[in-house]
């Protein structure tokens, strides 16, 4: 996958000190992904990045909405999401980066690229379950959850009051009462 050039920040012209980037997030920014669990997007992400004189510290907030479908009706709705990530970003002999808070870099590099961790900022920031506000409160009205209705299980009857329970239940259930 292609870098997306304005995502590559270049340190090297940067003085030591703190500086601020921000990134407005849409359909595009995913569909260079290949991402398509979002219908539409809208998030702002801001970076905070302090270079310092032998490291550089990265500060990711995004906050913002996206619109997903309801893991129960398959309804679409905005889901508000916020997120952090901090990155601490160092120099050493090659690039490695197996440790998801230390990035190494090689100590000629220049510039830096944050498309990967604004992405994944974004996607672990969302719930892996997304159910619409309507289901949970209520207020919803579906075809798809009237028919769930219909066909989840309801509580059984006994038909027959005077049916003799076994006593061996019985002995069972004051073993729950004994402390």
């Amino acid at each position: 996958m292609k870098p997306l050039k304005e995502y590559t920040i270049p340190f090297v012209g940067l003085k030591l000190g703190l500086h601020s980037f921000e990134y407005e997030i849409g359909d595009t920014f995913f569909e260079h992904f290949e991402y398509d669990e979002f219908n539409t997007s809208a998030i702002k992400v801001d970076l905070e990045f302090n270079k310092k004189t032998t490291m550089l510290e990265l500060r990711f907030t995004a906050k913002g909405t996206v619109n997903v479908n309801c893991d129960v009706t398959n309804e679409p709705f905005d889901l508000p999401m916020e997120n952090e990530f901090f990155l601490v970003v160092k120099f050493g002999e090659e690039y490695n980066n197996e440790n998801e808070e230390i990035l190494i870099i090689p100590h000629g590099e220049y510039e830096i690229n944050v498309q990967q961790y604004i992405y994944e900022l974004i996607v672990l920031g969302v719930p892996s379950k997304r159910v619409h506000p309507g289901v949970e409160d209520g207020t919803l009205k579906s075809d798809i959850l009237d028919k769930l209705e219909e066909l989840s299980p309801k509580e059984k009857t006994l038909e027959n009051d005077n049916e003799e329970i076994d006593p061996r239940w019985d002995k069972l259930k004051n073993l729950l009462n004994d402390k």
